[in-house]
């Protein structure tokens, strides 16, 4: 019988996926258990439509994620901070400091775990921090850090 999977079923197959099972595997099992239907001529085209639907809400994010990443790079977020003799800081400039700051002056969220810096900035003047905006896309955030007089 064939069956469309609604769940991921270990060893036998992931949602959205059309295989053949033993009939009362496919009764007693799958469709009890609500993990999978029958694969008739209406499910398939429902589980179409639906694929469909999936494809064009992620193309619609990735088009989201490359006109945010061109905003971003034309922006230059300022922090001040306390700094000692030959502009080390005092303490450093953490990424959410630099996303709440970007939330304040230009109004973009950005979730901090987001920001791809090791450690945070220990030092003045500009820093290029890489921001995933989406698995395919990167944008890079130029960060100035001012002295505090």
């Amino acid at each position: 019988m064939k069956v469309i999977f609604l769940k991921d079923v270990k060893g036998k197959g992931k949602k959205g996926e059309v295989k053949n099972v033993a009939d009362g595997y496919a009764h007693n099992f799958l469709i009890k258990q609500g993990l999978a239907i029958e694969a008739n001529n209406a499910n398939v085209k429902t589980l179409e439509a639906q694929k469909n639907k999936e494809e064009s809400l992620a193309a619609e994010e990735l088009q989201h994620a490359k006109d945010l990443k061109e905003e971003i790079e034309k922006l230059t977020v300022e922090l001040s901070a306390k700094a000692g003799e030959g502009g080390r800081l005092f303490g450093s400039i953490t990424t959410k400091q630099v996303a709440s700051e970007l939330q304040k002056k230009h109004g973009i969220k950005i979730d901090k775990r987001k920001m791809e810096l090791a450690e945070g900035i220990r030092s003045l003047g500009h820093t290029k921090v890489p921001v995933k905006l989406h698995p395919e896309v990167t944008a890079t955030l130029t960060v100035q850090v001012k002295e505090i007089n």
